[in-house]
């Protein structure tokens, strides 16, 4: 408070903000560094460094991990789109912060970053990663762990760990070689090759190349697309696509024991419905209780 507004206040009016004194910048409270808007029932979750084109440091971890974690428990979210501010997506973890640093200093920020990727991959609900500009190092390893990747032509993919004499975390050891194949996945991470979305999309690294400007629209009509779908099959493809071993035959009883739960329930007695009516089915909610429960 400056003492002009501290006279105003002892006088009985208001405060009349900052001081404007010339060649003197006003301070501003620092921007938050995820942004968290409600489409319908998709929630979309935007990185907000775009200064730093939101290179991730440990107030945008905390944050990112806590807004995923919110959308999980908040019913009227089906569906979340993960983006970036200002056409860029993420250039990786910021540089600038990071220093040389024993284990035991070390681990708290490491288990951040790991903690986005756990709320990502324990959610239910279907995560689109919208990618323009860059997504490099743990960039490229946050776009990766979504369910589905939109990215534009343009957008430029790089598992950049070894610049800086790191190997790589946030699930990357799990997603790259689930989408491109364990051989490739080494060569990316050894030479930190970079790679275009649209040669990202040839050899599967994203689901879906757009035109450059056009990631958020097109993952926005994604994850409508995916709100509008049984939540709890969406939920039980995610978890059995999680990249858990399993042997081939447990996988069998697995499938069983998913399927016969779902027969029972208001998803499936609206799909069937739907279905002999030739009609759209609209189906419930993630709280969508099981009938029996």
């Amino acid at each position: 408070m400056t003492v002009v507004d501290a006279v105003r206040e002892l006088e009985g009016g208001t405060p009349a903000g900052p001081c404007l004194v010339p060649g003197v910048p006003v301070s501003r409270a620092p921007a938050a560094p995820v942004l968290v808007e409600d489409r319908g029932p998709v929630r979309v979750i935007t990185l907000n460094r775009p200064e730093v084109r939101n290179a991730i440091n440990l107030d945008l971890r905390y944050a990112l991990a806590d807004a995923v974690e919110a959308a999980d428990a908040d019913p009227s979210v089906r569906a979340i789109v993960l983006t970036g501010a200002d056409g860029a997506f993420c250039s990786g973890g910021d540089i600038a912060t990071m220093q040389r640093a024993p284990r035991h200093e070390t681990t708290a920020r490491a288990q951040a970053a790991q903690r986005v990727v756990r709320a990502l991959w324990h959610t239910p609900k279907p995560v689109v990663a919208a990618v323009e500009g860059p997504a490099f190092g743990a960039g490229a390893a946050l776009a990766l762990a979504c369910d589905r990747v939109v990215a534009a032509a343009d957008a430029t993919f790089a598992t950049t760990f070894t610049t800086v004499g790191l190997a790589g975390d946030m699930g990357i050891f799990a997603s790259l070689p689930a989408r491109v194949g364990p051989a490739r996945a080494r060569q990316m991470l050894m030479l930190g090759t970079r790679v275009s979305g649209s040669e990202a999309g040839a050899m599967g690294l994203v689901d879906c190349v757009v035109e450059p400007g056009s990631a958020l629209d097109v993952a926005m009509a994604d994850a409508t697309m995916l709100a509008a779908g049984p939540p709890l099959a969406l939920g039980v493809i995610k978890q059995m696509l999680s990249g858990e071993p399993r042997h081939p035959l447990a996988v069998l009883d697995l499938e069983v024991h998913n399927q016969v739960s779902l027969w029972d329930t208001d998803d499936f007695t609206e799909g069937v419905a739907a279905f002999a009516e030739r009609r759209r089915p609209s189906f419930g909610t993630p709280a969508l209780r099981r009938s029996g429960d």
